[in-house]
């Protein structure tokens, strides 16, 4: 069992079959959940440690304070790895197989992480989302991000759109929503919109829907509210006189990388 707050990820069967879920809580542990028959079975995967370490003077005995967990993801093709935000303001990147110890660790935030996302496309871009009113997006090779914004308000929720690797939609306490294209924007929102007002409700969490142009967007009164992306949120490049235009995950990746190199080399010159 689990204490505190708890979110939720479904994972593949595994190779018995076997449907099979994680959570991450409040209590520092990851746990994997998996249904045989009619048994709900649990394995700690990892738990969460602070930096903070107290020890007994008179035995000398060295004692783990444990963190916080409030937000992960898993990679979309390393089924092993796996993202978890803390309560503390720090990400860990970790394994499935690798319970002792973590690969990594980011001083992301502030405050709190309240979610983050592995980009849809791009396999190294990840972003987070804080209450210290920040979204940051990350190359989970590097231990500084990518990209800042402040959003002047604590970010309940950020996601990556299912069609575009540049493109991402947040939801501030404030009762806005908040829809990001780094093709067409690197510094400012393509849409800023209130939804619920701020004195009576704030918006907890957003999710694109993965077929068609919709955001659906959740308060915490119990509220869902489901809007159409308009078709200037969504525009597709246009096609050269004589060419096709390219699709594809492989084109995604490119646009993120070239972005990423006008980061990285603030002299590089965009074509």
């Amino acid at each position: 069992m689990h204490f505190g707050m708890l979110k939720v990820k479904w994972q593949k069967d595994d190779m018995d079959n076997n449907v099979n879920f994680f959570s991450v809580s409040s209590d520092g542990r990851v746990v994997c959940w998996v249904l045989i028959k009619d048994e709900l079975v649990h394995t700690d995967i990892i738990k969460l440690t602070m930096d903070g370490i107290c020890k007994d003077a008179l035995e000398n005995l060295q004692l783990q304070i444990m963190g916080c967990g409030t937000s992960f993801d898993f990679h979309k093709e390393k089924n092993n790895l796996f993202l978890v935000g803390t309560e503390e303001g720090k990400i860990h990147k970790c394994s499935k197989a690798y319970s002792s110890e973590f690969l990594d660790t980011y001083e992301a935030h502030h405050m709190a992480v309240d979610a983050l996302h592995w980009n849809t496309f791009h396999p190294d871009i990840f972003i987070s989302c804080s209450s210290d009113w920040t979204v940051k997006i990350w190359d989970h090779n590097l231990k500084i991000p990518m990209f800042t914004f402040d959003l002047d308000s604590p970010v309940g929720d950020v996601t990556w759109s299912p069609y575009s690797s540049t493109v991402f939609a947040a939801v501030t306490t404030n009762g806005k929503i908040h829809v990001f294209d780094l093709n067409v924007n690197k510094y400012e929102p393509i849409c800023e919109q209130t939804i619920v007002n701020k004195k009576r409700n704030k918006l907890t969490h957003i999710e694109f829907n993965p077929t068609y142009p919709i955001i659906m967007v959740g308060d915490e009164r119990g509220g869902v509210t489901i809007l159409k992306l308009s078709p200037n949120l969504r525009k597709q490049p246009k096609a050269k006189k004589g060419q096709e235009v390219q699709k594809g995950p492989e084109v995604e990746v490119a646009k993120m990388d070239k972005l990423l190199s006008l980061v990285r080399d603030p002299d590089t010159k965009q074509n």
